[in-house]
């Protein structure tokens, strides 16, 4: 046998048989077939990584301005509190010198009432006194000139009914 019939040539003959019968039966083609097959589920999973991507870009637009609403709106809400708390606290305070004028108000006019009333206690006290002192005064003169003064009347009666 020649030298060249070795081990190494058939295996060079089986492997060109083998790539003859691949080529025969169009394995070649079953393979690039899978292997587009496997390409184009890439593709389609590179071009939905970047839908999603940009579907998540939108989300996070969208959410920040949100969050700049959201905080806009909590200022605003921040700004009516505190005026809501001026307006309630101006409103405290003008219902507290309102009610502070009304007390003051009331409690002068029990003063003059009480005033009132004590000098008008004073005058019948007064009056009072003056009477007594006058049903004493008359009391002694009538002890003194009752006499005449009771002759003086009638004698001033008579002269008046003729």
């Amino acid at each position: 046998m020649p030298e060249w019939l070795d081990n190494s040539f058939f295996a060079l003959l089986a492997l060109i048989i083998f790539i003859g019968g691949a080529l025969y039966f169009g394995i070649h083609k079953l393979i690039a077939k899978m292997l587009d097959g496997k390409i184009a589920e890439i593709e389609n999973d590179i071009a939905e990584a970047k839908r999603l991507r940009q579907d998540a870009a939108n989300l996070l637009v969208e959410y920040e301005q949100k969050r700049a609403a959201a905080e806009k709106e909590a200022e605003g809400i921040v700004t009516a509190a505190k005026q809501e708390a001026e307006r309630l606290t101006a409103e405290a305070q003008a219902s507290l010198s309102e009610l502070v004028a009304r007390r003051t108000k009331a409690v002068e006019d029990k003063i003059a009432q009480a005033e009132a009333q004590a000098v008008a206690e004073v005058r019948a006290r007064s009056a009072d006194i003056a009477i007594e002192a006058a049903r004493a005064v008359l009391s002694d003169e009538m002890n003194k000139q009752g006499n005449k003064i009771v002759d003086a009347a009638i004698a001033d009666v008579a002269s008046r009914l003729n």
